[in-house]
C-alpha cells in the first residue's frame, strides 16, 4: 500500500472500550482544555453489591494486564469481565473536514486510535445504552488528509521496534520509495483489544492543527466500543507527539451514576517554563521507568510511594515493592486506567490489617466482602458514631496525598461500607498469584476530586485536592 494512499482493504482483527466528552477553546494560545466526562452506562443491576464486585473485578483485571502486558502483537487475550463504567472520556477531530470521535482518556497505554471505516465491528460489545450501529466512527474516505503509513516510515518503528524496516515483506531495505504499508497492530488491554492500520492524519484543535499525526484506525474490537487516547511514556502517545510541556486532568466524583459533570484535561503545550511549580501543587519526582526488555512497562508513569499513613499508623513500603526493578517488578504507577488502586499482598495485607484494627468496634461484613470482592468491609448500621481513619500517600520527596473519605471507602446499602483497595487476594487471605510489574497501581478512583498534572518537562508528578466540578 502507498504511503499517500486513502484506500482501505482490511481483514478481521480485534479490541478495546468506552466513554464521553466535547473540545473547549484554548485557555491560552498554547494552552488546550478538554472536558472529561464519566461514561453514561450504565451497569444492568442496580445492586450496590454487585457494582461495587464489578468494579474491584475490572480493576484487578487492569492490574493484571498492567503486570503481565503482552509484547507479542500476535497474541489477544479476551478477559470475562464486563465494564459498564469507570473510566473518563473525552472526544477529540481528526480529517479535513474534522471528524469528532469519542476516546478513553488512558495514561497507562500509549496508541490513540478511533473506530474506523463504516465496516467497523466490535464483539462482545453489547452493553447498556450502547447501539452497535450508531457507534461513532472515523471515516477515512470523507478525509482528504488520512494517508496509510508506510513499512519504512519512522512512525511505524514507533509501534513495531527498528527491525520493521528491515522485515518489510516484499520491501527492499535500501529502497527509499518502497510502497508496502505498515503491518497491522493488534493491541490488548485488560478488558479487551483492538486491531486495525496506522494512518498519518490531521488532528484539529480549536486555533490548532498538528499534521501527520500517527491514530490507529481500528477495524474491530473487542469489548470497547469507543477508541482510546494514550496518554502513556511511548513516541505514539498523545503528549508526546504534542511535544507538551505537561498536561493536567481533574477527575469529577464518581457515585456509580450518570452525571453529565465534566472536569477538564488540559494540554499544555507553552513555551518553556523552566522549573516553575503549578501554585498549591505538591510534587514528586518520576521514578526512572525499568530498562527491561518489556515495552509496556516503559510507557508506564512510575512514582516512588515510600510510606502509606492509615491514621496514626505508618505503613512502611518494603524497598523492593517501591523501586521499580530492571525487570519491570515492582514499583507504583499512575493509571487512570484503573478504576480501585491496586496493591500486591505484602503492602495490601499491612494496610488492610491497620484499618481492621483501627475499627475493631465495627463488625467485619464478610459475607458483602465475598460478594464485592473488597476487602475489609464493616457494618456500621448499629452504631451512632464510626472513627474512620485518614489514609495518606507519602511520596518521594515528602508530598503527601491526604484522601477523602469518599476516595477510600465506598458505601454499600445495608449500612456497610468497603475499603476500596484491591489486591490478588483482596477477597481470600493468602491467595493471589506470584509477583509481577507494578506493585501499586494509583487508579482513577483515589484521583476524583484531585488536580492532576504531569510536568513532562520537568519529570514530576504533581497533585491538590480540588472540587473538581
Amino acid at each position: 500500500m502507498a504511503e499517500a494512499s486513502s484506500s482501505f482493504s482490511l481483514s478481521s482483527w480485534l479490541v478495546p472500550l468506552l466513554f464521553l466528552c466535547s473540545v473547549f477553546p484554548f485557555t491560552s494560545p498554547s494552552t488546550i482544555t478538554i472536558p472529561l466526562s464519566l461514561s453514561t452506562q450504565q451497569y444492568p443491576s442496580s445492586d450496590p453489591l454487585k457494582i461495587l464486585n464489578h468494579l474491584s473485578s475490572l480493576s484487578l483485571s487492569r492490574a493484571h494486564h498492567i503486570k503481565f502486558p503482552y509484547t507479542n502483537f500476535s497474541v489477544i487475550e479476551i478477559p470475562l469481565f464486563s465494564r459498564s463504567y469507570g473510566g473518563y472520556s473525552m472526544s477529540l477531530s481528526f480529517g479535513t473536514p474534522p471528524q469528532t470521535v469519542k476516546f478513553v482518556m488512558d495514561t497507562g497505554s500509549s496508541l490513540v486510535w478511533f473506530p474506523c471505516t463504516s465496516r467497523y465491528l466490535c464483539n462482545g460489545c453489547n452493553f447498556p445504552n450502547t447501539n452497535l450501529t450508531k457507534i461513532p466512527k472515523f471515516i477515512p474516505k470523507l478525509s482528504s488528509s488520512s494517508k496509510l503509513v508506510g513499512c519504512q516510515n519512522p512512525k511505524c518503528a514507533w509501534i513495531f521496534g527498528s527491525n520493521v524496516q528491515s522485515n518489510c515483506q516484499g520491501c527492499d531495505p535500501s529502497n527509499q520509495n518502497c510502497t508496502e504499508g505498515c503491518p497491522p497492530y493488534i493491541i490488548q488491554y485488560g478488558l479487551g483489544s483492538t486491531a486495525g492500520l496506522l494512518l498519518l492524519e490531521s488532528l484539529d484543535f480549536p486555533n490548532k492543527t498538528v499534521a501527520d499525526f500517527l491514530v490507529g484506525c481500528s477495524i474491530i474490537s473487542t469489548r470497547q466500543p469507543e477508541g482510546i487516547a494514550g496518554f502513556g511514556r511511548s513516541p505514539e502517545s498523545l503528549p508526546l507527539q504534542l511535544k507538551l510541556k505537561k498536561f493536567s486532568y481533574c477527575l469529577v466524583s464518581r457515585r456509580f451514576d450518570d452525571t453529565q459533570v465534566s472536569g477538564d484535561l488540559i494540554l499544555d503545550m507553552g513555551s518553556d517554563s523552566g522549573d516553575a511549580k503549578t501554585p498549591g501543587l505538591r510534587y514528586t519526582p518520576f521514578a526512572k521507568n525499568p530498562t527491561g526488555s518489556n515495552r509496556a512497562f516503559k510507557e508506564y508513569y512510575y512514582v516512588m510511594l515510600r510510606k502509606i499513613l492509615v491514621g496514626d499508623h505508618h505503613v512502611k513500603v518494603p524497598y523492593n515493592i517501591s523501586v521499580p526493578q530492571s525487570d519491570g517488578n515492582g514499583g507504583t504507577i499512575v493509571d487512570s486506567g484503573s478504576t480501585f488502586t491496586f496493591m500486591e499482598g505484602p503492602v495490601f495485607e499491612l494496610v488492610a490489617k491497620a484499618f481492621e484494627k483501627k475499627m475493631a468496634n465495627s463488625t467485619i461484613a464478610t459475607e458483602v466482602q465475598n460478594q464485592t470482592g473488597l476487602r475489609p468491609c464493616f457494618n456500621i448500621s448499629g452504631e451512632k458514631s464510626v472513627a474512620v481513619p485518614e489514609l495518606i500517600f507519602q511520596f518521594k520527596g515528602g508530598a503527601k496525598m491526604q484522601l477523602p473519605l469518599a476516595n477510600y471507602f465506598a458505601f454499600v446499602d445495608f449500612g456497610v461500607i468497603c475499603l476500596t483497595l484491591i489486591s490478588d487476594n483482596a477477597a481470600a487471605p493468602g491467595g493471589g498469584g506470584g509477583r509481577s510489574g507494578p506493585a501499586i497501581i494509583l487508579g482513577s478512583f483515589q484521583q476524583q476530586n484531585f488536580h492532576i498534572e504531569y510536568d513532562l518537562e520537568n519529570e514530576r508528578f504533581g497533585f491538590k485536592q480540588h472540587s473538581c466540578s
